[in-house]
């Protein structure tokens, strides 16, 4: 008889260092799981999984469940089951994965090579919080309230922009330039896998914050009442959406939404308008639109500064960076060919045989 094996510890997300917006879009998310979800860019080796995994454990009793690529559409939403169709001749309901992550997290890793069909899916159970399945003899609805967090290489693909603006939050991650940093987080790293409990625990008071806090903050935003939005906050998400030239107003919505979850999170007394400049980038930077980009003033050097479009593309190479090394193709000139010859002769130049 074997044994499963245990489950890895997940590292701690007090001491993930080196992302900071990566650490706040998922915090605001988990505040607030009405914010539809994050979407992660970057390279390898950038966190995105770890910090992830690292987040269901600040919230109590949750579940992280991972959505495979190979995974079916009723897999993800469920369907009939067929033991107890076949057995009692009876429709019954038979939970997908949307009801496993309910109250906690649910990531998708490489998430632009979903079928469209499943993102549509999640994304619709992100925003609403239910997933109603109609399908198979069988109508049913149950509650699916999760922190969505997709992830993504863009040099192997992007998102379609109705999907891309579906996500409330986006993030795009860059290698760390900076030796100490690097330094610090391998170190870290190795530590951590030597020892993974006694890691843990030099860790565990401020793990026990993070989540004392986030308790307290996703109360508070659970209050209608509380933090309400002023004129001042929504001229200034107004003004940025605009500049932005972002479609519709779901920007506007998620940006409110994010300024919100933020000023929870803090403890503020009030939402102001460094609550809305904090949380736009994350907000806009998946959305703007081309022009918008092009005309804005750039704030920091290009190899620092996100790029992104709303149509998914990145700079004139695919990768955030335009090829400025790049030299026009050259005019090829055209050679002549020599001409070919039949191997037939046509037929009125051959001689008539001699009878």
């Amino acid at each position: 008889m074997t044994t499963a094996a245990p489950m890895p510890v997940p590292f701690p997300f007090a001491a993930i260092a080196g992302q900071p917006h990566l650490r706040q879009a998922l915090l605001l998310a988990a505040v607030d799981p009405g914010l539809s979800g994050v979407l992660i860019e970057g390279p390898r080796g950038t966190a995105k999984t770890t910090a992830a995994r690292a987040l269901a454990e600040l919230l109590p009793g949750a579940p992280f469940v991972t959505l495979p690529l190979g995974a079916s559409l009723e897999s993800l939403v469920g369907t009939l089951d067929l033991a107890k169709a076949l057995a009692g001749h009876e429709l019954a309901f038979a939970p997908g994965l949307l009801a496993r992550a309910h109250g906690g997290v649910l990531y998708v890793d490489e998430i632009n090579l979903l079928p469209d069909a499943l993102i549509d899916s999640l994304l619709d159970a992100a925003a609403s919080g239910v997933n109603v399945v109609e399908r198979d003899g069988i109508s049913h609805r149950h509650a699916a309230r999760f922190v969505l967090v997709g992830t993504m290489n863009p040099e192997e693909g992007t998102l379609r922009p109705q999907l891309l603006d579906r996500f409330g939050l986006c993030v795009q991650l860059r290698n760390i330039d900076d030796p100490a940093g690097r330094q610090a987080i391998v170190r870290a790293r190795l530590a951590f896998d030597a020892d993974p409990q006694g890691f843990r625990a030099k860790h565990a008071q401020e793990e026990a914050a993070l989540a004392a806090s986030l308790a307290r903050a996703r109360a508070l935003v659970a209050d209608a009442s509380a933090l309400p939005y002023g004129d001042a906050v929504h001229e200034a998400v107004g003004a940025l959406c605009i500049a932005a030239g972002v479609d519709g107003l779901r920007a506007d919505l998620v940006m409110l939404r994010s300024a919100r979850a933020l000023a929870a999170w803090e403890g503020a007394d009030e939402i102001t308008a460094d609550h809305v400049r904090r949380v736009a980038e994350a907000v806009l930077l998946h959305r703007r639109k081309p022009e918008a980009e092009a005309a804005a003033p750039s704030p920091a050097p290009r190899a620092t500064r996100p790029d992104a479009t709303a149509n998914g593309q990145r700079g004139t190479n695919g990768t955030g960076d335009e090829d400025w090394g790049a030299m026009p193709p050259e005019p090829v000139g055209i050679e002549r060919v020599k001409p070919l010859r039949p191997l037939i002769a046509p037929a009125q130049a051959v001689a008539p045989k001699k009878a």
